[in-house]
C-alpha cells in the first residue's frame, strides 16, 4: 500500500505561474482592498465590482500555466497516495495532473447560487448580473471569502490525520482555518515546509524540515528525499 502524501499548498505555488496574492502588497489584490472584493460585505456593497474582479481573474487563469512544482506533485502520485489540500482558487494542480486535489476556499471555475450553497454550476466564462440558478436567484463566484465557513474543513482535517509526510508548500500560516491544520499530523508523521520566507512554526509535536526555496526548487529537493531507495 503506498504511503499517504499529503500537501498544504498556498499562494506560493501559483506565484510561480504568474498569479498574484493580496499578501503580496499590503492587503491589496491586484489593486483592490482585499475585503471589497473577498467578502460579503464587499459583494452586497458593489456586486458588479465584485463580479468584474473574478472575471478578470478567470481570464487570467487562461493564460497561465501549472509550474514544475505542480507537476512534481502529479508525478509522486506514481510512488504515493497523494492528496493536494489547497488555499488556491486555481486549477493548476488539475491541470498538471494531480487526481486528488480539495479546494479550502472555493474555485474560481465554478459559481454557485446566492441562496443555495450546494448549488455549484462549472463556470469558465464571466458571470454577470443576470446569471441566475434554476429559482432566479443570482449566482456568485464559488469563493470562500472572508468571514464565511470554510465547508471543506472537516474533510481536510480527516485527510490530514491519515498523512504519513505532510508538506506545507507556499503559505503563510497566517491564514485560520487553514493555518491550523499542520497541528492534526499524526505524531509519526514526517513535516516538510518549502517556501522562500518560512514562517515560524512553534508548538508543534513533530520536527519539520525547511526547506528554504522556491516552490518548484524545493520540490525537486524534497522529490530527491522522499523517492530516495
Amino acid at each position: 500500500m503506498k504511503k499517504k502524501l499529503v500537501i498544504l499548498s498556498g499562494a506560493g505555488i501559483s506565484a510561480e505561474s504568474g498569479i498574484k496574492t493580496f499578501r503580496d502588497s499590503d492587503g491589496l489584490w491586484e489593486g483592490h482592498d482585499v475585503m471589497e472584493v473577498a467578502s460579503p460585505e464587499g459583494w452586497h456593497k458593489n456586486t458588479e465590482l465584485v463580479l468584474d474582479f473574478y472575471n478578470k481573474r478567470r481570464q487570467q487563469l487562461k493564460d497561465v500555466k501549472p509550474n514544475r512544482a505542480h507537476e512534481i506533485l502529479a508525478e509522486l502520485e506514481a510512488d504515493f497516495d497523494v492528496h493536494v489540500i489547497t488555499q488556491n482558487v486555481d486549477d493548476l494542480h488539475e491541470r498538471a495532473g494531480s487526481t486528488k486535489v480539495l479546494h479550502l476556499h472555493g474555485e474560481l471555475l465554478k459559481a454557485r447560487s446566492t441562496k443555495n450553497e450546494n448549488y455549484v454550476l462549472d463556470w469558465t466564462d464571466d458571470l454577470n448580473l443576470g446569471h441566475f440558478d434554476d429559482n432566479e436567484n443570482q449566482l456568485r463566484p464559488h469563493i470562500v471569502w472572508f468571514g464565511e465557513a470554510v465547508p471543506a474543513l472537516e474533510k481536510a482535517v480527516a485527510i490530514t490525520l491519515q498523512a504519513d509526510y505532510l508538506v506545507v508548500i507556499g503559505t503563510s500560516l497566517q491564514v485560520y482555518p487553514a493555518a491550523g491544520l499542520i497541528d492534526f499530523a499524526k505524531p509519526e508523521a514526517k513535516l516538510f515546509y518549502i517556501d522562500l520566507n518560512p514562517a515560524k512554526i512553534s508548538n508543534l509535536k513533530n520536527p519539520v524540515k525547511i526547506i528554504s526555496e522556491t516552490a518548484s526548487k524545493g520540490m525537486e529537493i524534497l522529490k530527491g528525499i522522499l523517492t530516495q531507495k
